[in-house]
Order: structure tokens, then C-alpha cells, then sequence
């Protein structure tokens, strides 16, 4: 169809600070270093995509992301952008992984298909805009007084659930908690995230059972993600359910997870299943199994999480939703999107396709390349 043809294609670096640096067991992040894809077809349509490389968990920076973009972009232009298997099939071809930079692109062509079809991403995706989502807000690593005043200030501000970033020592870890319990009470919703930093299934379960008496909803990644054949050993002697995380990148994780009866609840994020097409499969297979599942993300902008949400409501399955790092960002580069309103609530755009594009005096001034 010659007015769905790609006509041109554009990546820019998205570099936004953050107002407080963010720590996770895996190291220290100060700043948004993120990969905006625009495609633009024959037509006039313009899709947008985000994404935002991790080098510890997916092995893709700003800067490997910006180049492998560009084999993408000769390679999709002049394709047509509503055949999305084999566009994506076409990017799996020229690379290997790469999945962050694959997701912008995902999202870029998803966002251009649900326009032509008139639909909001989520009513493309085959899903509803029957439930109310929202986001639990994050907690970063370091001295439990810092993350006792932080969970007090999101509990204040209406989160309806707080999640808290842990991987220390058993001992450490403990404090932290014990702090924050002290801080909001014994029944305020609280989750945490190891960030595989407890490394090894035994030390894990010692942790793990430590924690039990705090009244944690579940836990995310435990242990180091090469060690997943451990993780159903973890499972069982847990008193907090397990969610898998970094392990379950893609829908062949997700069903060897999901054989090995590892978890009880898998996350979804788009950057690591390289986008909707496969981050679908997960659902499904995770829907199947019985489990329950969680669309999170890494540090996108309201671009990337407005992606995010349109996910979550494709499957009813996904029941929590890790949406709040653009409430880290120090600006806002973004127009239309989700909203984030009291009590955690998300609301998304209504319109054809995402919903979300990113200002063009923000474009203007971001390292770029076209095609």
C-alpha cells in the first residue's frame, strides 16, 4: 500500500536529568539517556517510539542504541509500515538482542498501524479501557533513614502502593524495611525489588525470610538471573511470592520460567521484550499458566510509559503497573500522554494510536540522524 510506505526515519538522544540521583543494586543513575524513533509514512502518519537502554541488565547504552538504529532505518524504509511481522522479523535479521532499540522501533510501527486502523493502541492491542490503572512509586537504594522519609513522602502523596529498591546485605536490607514499616505503618502496600542482588538462592531465601514478617506484596528478581533453574528452589521456601524480572526478557524465558515453576508473577517491560509484539506473548503465555503479571519499565519518559500503560490494558492478566519514573525527570518533554493524577491513577489518551509525541523544540535541539 503505497501511502503506508516508510517514507522517512528519524533517532534522536533524549538526555533529561533527573532530580535526585536513582540507585538500584546494580549502580547509580543520574540522568535519562534515552533514543526517541520517529517513522513517518507516504500518508503523512508519524509514529513515535522510545526507548531507554540499561547497560547492566539489557547490555545497550544511548550511544550503541543511536548506532544499531541506524542499520535499522535503511533497512525499514521504503517497507511497508503496517506489515508488522515482518518488519520486526526484518530487525531480528539484521541483529542479534539489541532488544531496547528494537522496542522504539516496535513501538514507532504499532503506534503508526493503530492509527490507520482509528483505534487507541490498547483497542488495537485487543484490549479494554475497563479497569483503573496505577502506578506504585519507587523507593531508591541507601541509609534506611532516606528511604523511610521517602516512603513517608510518597505514602502522604497518595501512592497507592510503594516499591523499594533492596540487594544489600540480610542485615542491611532488614533495616531498611524495618525503617520504612516504622515510618508507614504495618498495612500500606509495599513491594520490593533486589535487582538480583542477593546474588545467590540461599542467601536469597535467608533474606527472603527474614522479610517475611513485613507484610511484602512480592518480590522482584531475587537472585542473579543466569542462576533461574535455582529460582523455583527460592520460590518455594519464600514466604513472599516471587515475580521474575530481569530472567524473563522474552516469550522462550517466560515458557522456561513458567516450566520450571520459578514465579508467581512475571514483569513485563517492553525494552527487554523488544517491544509489543513479543511482550504480548508473555502475557498470553503468563495468562495461561495462572500467573500474575506486572508492565514496568526502565527510565522512559511519559512517551515510553504511555506505551507502557496501552500494554496493560491488552491483557487482563497484568494487575500492577510500575509507571513513575518520568515523575523523576527534572522536565517534561513530552505532549499529549498519559496523566498521572491523585492516588497513583493513570489516565490515557483516547485518540488513534499512542497518543504521545515528544515536543519539537526538545527534536530540535537532541543529537539526531535521518533517513
Amino acid at each position: 500500500m503505497p501511502g503506508t510506505t516508510l517514507q522517512a526515519i528519524s533517532i534522536y538522544k533524549l538526555l533529561v536529568p533527573l532530580r535526585e540521583p536513582f540507585v538500584i543494586s546494580l549502580g547509580l543513575l543520574r540522568s535519562v539517556e534515552n533514543i526517541i524513533v520517529v517513522l513517518r509514512t507516504a500518508d503523512g502518519h508519524a509514529g513515535y517510539g522510545e526507548c531507554s537502554p540499561f547497560l547492566t541488565i539489557n547490555g545497550e547504552s544511548v550511544d550503541t542504541c543511536f548506532i544499531v538504529g541506524q542499520y535499522f532505518a535503511p533497512a525499514l524504509k521504503g517497507r511497508d509500515a503496517l506489515d508488522l511481522a515482518g518488519n520486526l522479523a526484518e530487525l531480528d535479521r539484521i541483529i542479534y538482542g539489541n532488544s531496547s532499540i528494537k522496542s522504539a522501533f516496535d513501538i514507532a510501527l504499532h503506534d503508526i498501524a493503530a492509527q490507520h486502523a482509528s483505534l487507541p493502541l490498547y483497542a488495537f492491542l485487543g484490549g479494554k479501557n475497563n479497569k483503573i490503572l496505577t502506578t506504585d512509586m519507587t523507593v531508591s537504594l541507601g541509609p534506611p533513614a532516606k528511604m523511610q522519609a521517602d516512603a513517608v513522602r510518597f505514602q502522604r502523596e497518595g501512592f497507592p502502593a510503594i516499591k523499594v529498591k533492596l540487594g544489600g546485605t540480610l542485615a542491611e536490607d532488614v533495616a531498611r524495611i524495618s525503617a520504612i514499616r516504622a515510618g508507614i505503618g504495618p498495612a500500606h502496600p509495599l513491594r520490593v525489588d533486589a535487582n538480583q542482588g542477593w546474588a545467590t538462592a540461599d542467601n536469597a531465601i535467608a533474606v527472603l525470610q527474614a522479610l517475611g514478617k513485613f507484610n511484602i506484596e512480592h518480590c522482584e528478581e531475587p537472585i542473579l538471573r543466569q542462576h533461574f533453574m535455582e529460582l523455583s528452589r527460592v520460590r518455594a521456601a519464600s514466604p513472599i511470592p516471587i515475580m521474575a524480572d530481569e530472567s524473563c526478557g522474552d516469550e522462550y524465558d517466560a515458557a522456561r520460567l513458567i516450566q520450571l515453576q520459578a514465579c508467581q508473577l512475571l514483569n513485563i517491560k517492553l525494552g527487554k521484550s523488544s517491544g509489543f509484539h513479543r511482550a504480548q506473548k508473555i502475557a498470553r503465555l503468563g495468562e495461561a499458566a495462572g500467573l500474575t503479571l506486572q508492565v514496568g519499565g526502565f527510565l522512559e519518559s511519559r512517551l515510553g510509559m504511555t506505551a507502557a500503560a496501552h500494554l496493560a490494558l491488552s491483557n487482563p492478566a497484568i494487575h500492577y503497573c510500575d509507571f513513575d519514573t518520568p515523575l523523576m525527570f527534572t522536565a517534561d518533554p513530552v505532549v499529549g500522554g498519559i496523566r498521572y493524577h491523585p492516588g497513583g491513577v493513570i489516565e490515557l489518551p483516547t485518540g488513534p494510536g499512542l497518543g504521545a509525541t515528544i515536543d519539537e523544540a526538545w527534536l530540535r535541539k537532541a543529537e539526531q540522524v535521518h533517513f
